[in-house]
């Protein structure tokens, strides 16, 4: 075997490993999108000052977008929709880029971000990317 041959068969290896690890990484990465978890937040509660508006009765879904996130519109439509079939549970939507500290004191990483609130605001779920609708649900459950 020569040199350029071993060089070309170097490369090659090193390309199907990048794409494997990428492949793997994606599918994980997925595989956890959108799911509301439970995460400790400790006493941390949100109200009207931090939100602008009042709490929810029975519960609060709180969304973190941006302008450009096409998962955010979908995100805005499915919690509008749980919101209004729940009686007591409100839905607000909050722009990231305009709630800055608050988004670094919560440690949002990333847009469309959902936090589920009790009615006295102590984050009870919370998921990073677009949730399903059915999962939304369960996780008022908890909260409620």
């Amino acid at each position: 075997m020569n040199a350029a041959s071993a060089m070309e068969t170097t490369g090659l290896v090193v390309c199907v490993a990048v794409l494997a690890v990428a492949g793997v990484f994606g599918l994980l990465r997925r595989r956890g999108d959108g799911r509301l978890k439970v995460r400790d937040e400790g006493e941390r509660r949100l109200g009207p000052a931090e939100l602008g508006v009042e709490l929810g009765e029975r519960a609060t879904l709180v969304q973190f977008s941006s302008a450009f996130c096409q998962p955010c519109r979908a995100t805005r439509r499915i919690l509008a929709d749980v919101a209004g079939m729940v009686e007591g549970v409100a839905h607000v939507e909050l722009d990231a880029e305009e709630r800055l500290e608050l988004v670094r004191e919560l440690g949002i990483l990333r847009t469309p971000t959902v936090l589920v609130l009790d009615a006295r605001g102590r984050v009870v779920r919370r998921a990073a990317g677009q949730p399903r609708t059915a999962d939304v649900i369960a996780a008022l459950g908890e909260a409620v």
